[in-house]
């Protein structure tokens, strides 16, 4: 199989796993390699053995580019896969794969007219972690999915991130930041949802960075950062998630799935691998071995289920599809806090496929 070429644009902290993973994979090469700043651009490529260093338009526009792999900031996200998707490229963008479901919408249609494929992450529901969750369920250890919880409770970013204002802007907040990682693993282990209800608050209209750079300024608060949420799945499983940049600590699980015959425990779905727990009845937790690869960090593996997809003319898991139907989810928990009531989804997708055998021979 030929490698599939593909051209980074946005060389800031989370590039760095891309370019080490994808440029070890035998069906993914990185060719070209771009920022606002060139001269980061410049030294990425230098540092990643990459050819091209290159302007973001110059990088989508360059003909060696078969996919664009877009890791700039969330409210960048529309413009720039857009644009690659016009260009008749693949697009793999970063979550969320935009900010608004109409720039959402508008990219599926571009890319169906153009016949190209829109990926998103996150890619860890690839893992071994959750592919081994996924196993349990789809083998009946639990027995018929009831409900279940996922919480990420934190402090927020001001404290520790050199430039955490964007964190805190439209585009941003606990839900929009980390909820695709739940999300995601929810839709992948339980299938898509039809209805949500929310509740949202702003409990500190400011925050001030602690941090250095920047540490004293104060940013304004323009996203709600508490986020509680009730999601009806399509298989009628009922399940609560809470994101928040409010809280100091907890000890709620991070995702469990509650069955009619047990529970799992799923880890960490910022993470590719992770422990997997299972009660069956009145038994006791017991942990089970990973039966998926890519445990370690795999950040890319979408990526490389996309290359396999488009050399071999077959569909990929972490799609756009997928990506905007998450992304609705996440949206309506806000639209049903401001309306007092639930919201019934208009986006429908299928559980992505399992992962199969077929992209273990490339694991780096």
């Amino acid at each position: 199989m030929e490698p599939l070429r593909i051209g980074i644009v946005g060389c800031g902290n989370i590039s760095g796993i891309y370019f080490q993973n994808l440029g070890k994979y035998p069906a993914t090469e990185v060719v070209a390699c771009a920022d606002l700043d060139l001269d980061r651009a410049k030294a990425a490529a230098d540092k990643n053995g990459v050819p091209n260093a290159l302007r973001p338009d110059d990088l989508i526009a360059h003909p060696d580019v078969e996919l664009v792999v877009n890791l700039t900031i969330p409210k960048a996200h529309a413009t720039v896969a857009q644009a690659a998707a016009e260009a008749g490229k693949h697009v793999y963008t970063e979550k969320p794969l935009t900010i608004e479901r109409d720039d959402a919408q508008r990219l599926l249609k571009t890319a169906k007219e153009r016949g190209v494929l829109v990926g998103c992450a996150p890619d860890t529901f690839l893992g071994g972690g959750i592919q081994t969750a996924r196993k349990l369920i789809d083998d009946g250890a639990i027995g018929e999915p009831v409900g279940g919880s996922a919480f990420m409770l934190s402090r927020g970013h001001e404290t520790w991130h050199p430039a955490p204002e964007f964190y805190y802007e439209r585009g941003g907040g606990p839900m929009l930041d980390m909820g695709p990682y739940y999300v995601t693993a929810l839709v992948n282990l339980l299938g898509g949802v039809r209805r949500v209800s929310g509740s949202t608050r702003v409990t500190y209209p400011t925050r001030t960075i602690t941090s250095d750079p920047k540490k004293g300024t104060v940013i304004p608060v323009e996203t709600p950062t508490h986020i509680v949420g009730s999601m009806d799945f399509e298989n009628g499983a009922i399940v609560q998630i809470a994101t928040s940049f409010d809280v100091y600590g907890s000890h709620e699980p991070v995702i469990a799935i509650y069955g009619s015959e047990g529970t799992l425990l799923v880890p960490d779905p910022n993470g590719f691998g992770g422990e997997v727990k299972v009660r069956r009845g009145w038994n006791a937790f017991e942990t089970v071995p990973l039966t998926h690869g890519f445990s370690e960090n795999a950040r890319g593996v979408g990526v490389l289920d996309m290359a396999h997809a488009i050399r071999g003319g077959s569909s990929h898991r972490a799609s756009g599809d997928l990506a905007y139907h998450v992304l609705d989810i996440m949206q309506a928990f806000e639209d049903s806090s401001n309306a007092n009531q639930h919201v019934l989804l208009e986006s429908m997708v299928d559980r992505p496929e399992a992962m199969g055998p077929e992209l273990y021979a490339d694991q780096a």
